[in-house]
């Protein structure tokens, strides 16, 4: 059995008379420790699948298992747990707490946490050593995003879902996110899903799921996929 499997998944946001179809028919699997693209257009459907696969949301048919757990059908408190144990989020705006500094930003996740990491290590291993005890508006919008991974990084979750977390970066500062978010799969045994509209970014992954119109359109496996340090995008 996958790590983490969608069974002919649906969602469905009321419209006036009509109902939005974000998600149709939608159904994959992905293996403990991949680094997982899901590829696509704005409005294909994607990031309603992040938000069910985090326990943000939740789909109206189908199954939704992670490590065996049917999350599809937990109660709101069940998810809440689910959230808060088991996944990290990284979003493309960065949701910082303003009047905190930045290792105040990181020490939030991880005072909740048993196995969490060290807030300063995780800091000084995404390069901000150096500014631990700025506030988020003394940081440039690279750096406020490597404090958001950093936060979500020290949970030392079993599951990291980001949002086009390169969304808003400038090109080195990009890889360096991605270089991050892949030694999180590759050295920590995370499962990372990374949602994005960037097409070249696919290479990276062991696995790209294709989206468009709300359905799944192909699954591509890399078995050697491509470096960050090799990658143009």
């Amino acid at each position: 059995m996958a790590y983490i499997e969608m069974k002919h998944s649906y969602k469905r946001y009321p419209s006036g008379e009509t109902d939005i179809i974000a998600n149709k028919d939608v159904t994959f699997e992905i293996e403990k420790g991949e680094l997982v693209i899901i590829l696509g257009a704005s409005g294909a459907g994607k990031s309603t699948v992040l938000n069910i696969l985090g326990g943000m949301d939740t789909n109206d048919e189908g199954e939704v298992l992670v490590d065996g757990k049917a999350i599809s059908s937990f109660s709101s408190h069940q998810r809440t747990d689910y959230r808060r144990n088991d996944v990290g989020f990284v979003f493309q705006f960065y949701n910082l707490i303003p009047n905190l500094t930045a290792k105040e930003n990181v020490e939030l996740a991880s005072e909740i946490f048993s196995d969490a990491l060290d807030p300063e290590q995780v800091l000084r291993e995404v390069g901000l050593g150096e500014r631990l005890n700025n506030f988020p508006a003394q940081l440039s919008g690279g750096e406020q995003q490597l404090v958001a991974i950093a936060r979500a990084v020290a949970k030392n979750p079993k599951i990291l879902l980001c949002d086009e977390p390169t969304g808003a970066l400038d090109y080195q500062t990009g890889k360096q996110v991605l270089k991050i978010l892949q030694d999180m799969s590759r050295k920590k045994g995370a499962t990372v899903i990374i949602v994005t509209h960037n097409a070249s970014l696919a290479p990276i992954a062991d696995r790209v799921i294709q989206m468009h119109d709300a359905q799944v359109k192909s699954v591509t496996i890399h078995n050697t996929p491509l470096d960050i340090d090799s990658l143009e995008y």
